[in-house]
């Protein structure tokens, strides 16, 4: 199905649904194309492809509101699906805050290209897939005695959307990605360790394939025979690859979901520092080539650069248009696009060089963090840095405090943002964090 066969399917259904009783509609209408590829030990372990096509609708209906999807999209039973959805919807209790955004805040068309879909992807042979997931495999298989497991993955995904409001918007979007994983377990005396790297790109042609394997063969090998050390307070450096973890809990205390519900430790606290002034971050869906550059949210709103962080000061929550509505506050998006943190100056190399001891966490195990309080303890695996190098592997250890304190002591960002992600952010240093052994 064509954009123009799709807007038109949108148009039809919201047509039908108005006239059926419901007092607003919004409708998208997609279709999906994919593909997995698993190889373990050099044996195809699973292999799928997928083509999905489907129609979502969101109904209001006096002040009540209800979602639903279908993958059958002739005319007749169409309209027999969205007459149910009315009704069914009419058994709901009523909300006054359910109804569609202002128009006003809707994007209106036009806009800069951004470059982040690769039509390629779909005339890609298959055994071309094959042979880079073997390629990723081949660096890592046979390529040590003690390799009890080697797997590799290949995935991709083509998406296109139109989107349609019955007060006004009109949008649509496509979508790439392409990524391959190597993943690596050794046997030894005292463990199992594994370990991964992964790439990926919106690009079939700029996909980094080579050394995939081996950086995951490597990563690996380097955690044999890990050790404890001593509970107390040590300068951690967090890898970039892994630093999503300890971001995270920031980003759910900036929804407005979590503020309405009371789960957010940030609560009430726009305009103020909550971090280190050296922090910086920025919500920019309009980067060309950025795995999450938009013009428009799932909503429709207008897609806008905005400062989440500035030097250290909450600048904006993250908030839809029905929460926005709860709490009084203007809706600027209920979701994130491209998380772009501002990057220090040096390599993870010269930040562990200058470490005298301290800790460089390359996994998370495990752990949890308090919406409500931002209390968290997070397992953890890593090195130990004894004056300015790697010493030697370690694990089974704890890092824990509360992110409304944690996030002050960040004394530094590395230069090693990863550009293929939706969340560009480098390795991080914090000072004085407190360790303990599990």
């Amino acid at each position: 199905m064509n954009k123009e066969e799709k807007y038109s399917l949108a148009d039809m259904v919201i047509e039908h649904a108005l006239k059926s009783g419901a007092n607003q509609a919004a409708v998208s209408v997609y279709d999906n194309r994919s593909t997995d590829i698993e190889i373990r030990n050099q044996n195809i372990d699973s292999l799928k492809e997928s083509n999905q096509s489907g129609l979502s609708v969101e109904v209001y209906v006096d002040k009540k509101y209800s979602a639903h999807s279908t993958n059958r999209l002739k005319k007749e039973e169409l309209f027999r699906f969205v007459e149910e959805a009315i009704a069914a919807t009419r058994y709901l209790a009523e909300d006054e805050f359910r109804s569609l955004p202002e128009p006003d805040l809707y994007y209106k068309g036009g806009g800069p290209d951004l470059n982040n879909f690769d039509p390629s992807i779909d005339s890609v042979d298959p055994a071309k897939k094959i042979f880079l997931a073997r390629q990723v495999l081949d660096e890592a298989y046979g390529k040590d005695e003690r390799i009890i497991s080697v797997s590799s993955y290949y995935s991709d995904s083509v998406s296109n959307q139109v989107k349609v409001a019955s007060n006004g918007f009109r949008g649509d979007n496509q979508n790439s990605n392409v990524s391959v994983v190597a993943e690596v377990s050794v046997a030894t005396d005292t463990g199992r360790p594994s370990d991964y790297w992964y790439e990926s790109s919106l690009f079939m042609d700029k996909l980094k394939v080579a050394g995939t394997g081996e950086k995951a063969l490597q990563r690996t090998l380097k955690k044999i025979n890990p050790r404890k050390i001593a509970t107390g307070k040590y300068t951690v450096i967090i890898e970039n690859r892994v630093a999503s973890r300890i971001a995270q809990p920031i980003y759910q205390a900036l929804l407005g979901s979590s503020l309405y519900q009371k789960q957010s430790f940030l609560a009430g606290k726009q305009n103020s520092l909550i971090t280190s002034p050296i922090l910086t971050v920025v919500d920019d869906p309009l980067i060309p080539g950025g795995p999450g550059s938009r013009l428009f949210d799932d909503e429709g709103l207008a897609a806008v650069k905005r400062p989440v962080i500035e030097k250290g000061i909450l600048r904006n929550y993250f908030i839809d248009t029905y929460y926005g509505r709860k709490l009084g506050m203007k809706p600027t998006s209920g979701s994130s696009s491209n998380i772009v943190f501002s990057p220090g100056k040096r390599t993870p190399e010269e930040m562990i060089k200058s470490v005298k001891k301290g800790i460089f966490i390359t996994g998370f195990i495990g752990g949890n963090c308090n919406g409500s309080t931002g209390d968290f303890s997070y397992g953890f695996e890593g090195f130990y840095i004894e004056d300015g190098n790697l010493a030697y592997p370690v694990n089974e250890m704890n890092i824990s405090g509360n992110m409304n304190k944690f996030w002050f002591t960040l004394a530094e960002l590395g230069n090693d943002i990863r550009e293929n992600e939706t969340l560009r952010i480098p390795s991080l240093m914090f000072e004085n964090a407190d360790l303990s052994g599990i």
